[in-house]
Order: structure tokens, then C-alpha cells, then sequence
């Protein structure tokens, strides 16, 4: 029982740090991202600066998780093994992306900003459940 309460610790403080990176660089604001993503119009470099720190830092973590046997509340890293790109993995890409783009969050900004109380948020993330539930209940079980 004490491991799960260590990786539930573990996992809490993650999360919170990871929504307070993501709130002190703007990145809860969807304003941003499509302002990102618009570069013919106002394009708003502010993203790449925050996906630079984030590629920085997974190096970073991958360096180490390749140096040790295992993490230290599990038995074993909990790592892709495909490296196939396929019919499912494009369409959800591009499903994630036309997302990403009209929405302006991707799942974690998204439940972070719950916190701010915008009624196009809480929109945003009951439509994500939704089809998170979907591909659940239809298209996983066809593995």
C-alpha cells in the first residue's frame, strides 16, 4: 500500500507542476496557440519557446531513464514499443490537430484551464471525454 501512496504523490506533484509551468508561460490561454499556429496573420512565437524547454527536458529525461533500471515507484518504464505509423495513428494525429487548432488546448492545458471557469473550456474538455470514451467503447476494442 505504501507504493501506491508514492506513486499517487508522485503523480499529483507532477501534474501540479506541470499545470503551473503551463499557466506561468500563458499556455491556458487558447488565444495563444492559435496565435501560434497562425503564421501568415499574428503569429505569436511565445509556444515554440515553451515546446523548446519541454523537448529540452524530456532529453533530459530519457538520458536518465536510459542510465537506471527502473523508476523508483514501479517495477519497470511504461514506454511505447511501436514504432509502426499506421491508418490510426495518422487519422488520430490529425484528429489531435484540428483539435489543437480550432479549440487551442490539447488534454492537459485543457484540464488545467478548467480552473479558470471559461464556459468554452468546460465545453472543450466534456467533447474530449466524449470521444476519449468513444474510441474506448468502439475503436480499441477492434485491437
Amino acid at each position: 500500500m505504501n507504493s501506491n501512496i508514492y506513486r499517487f504523490a508522485a503523480a499529483l506533484v507532477s501534474g501540479v507542476v506541470f499545470g503551473l509551468g503551463l499557466s506561468l508561460s500563458g499556455m491556458l490561454n487558447p488565444a495563444r496557440i492559435q496565435g501560434f499556429l497562425d503564421v501568415f496573420g499574428a503569429w505569436d512565437p511565445s509556444l515554440a519557446f515553451v515546446l523548446g524547454g519541454a523537448v529540452a527536458i524530456a532529453f533530459v529525461g530519457v538520458q536518465v531513464m536510459n542510465r537506471i533500471r527502473h523508476p523508483a515507484f514501479d517495477d519497470s518504464f511504461h514506454v511505447p514499443t511501436s514504432r509502426r505509423v499506421d491508418a490510426p495513428l495518422v487519422v488520430g494525429s490529425a484528429l489531435f490537430g484540428l483539435g489543437w487548432g480550432i479549440g487551442g488546448f490539447c488534454p492537459g492545458p485543457a484540464v488545467a484551464s478548467l480552473s479558470l471557469g471559461i464556459p468554452q473550456t468546460v465545453l472543450f474538455v466534456i467533447a474530449m471525454l466524449v470521444g476519449m470514451t468513444l474510441y474506448d467503447r468502439v475503436w480499441s476494442r477492434r485491437a
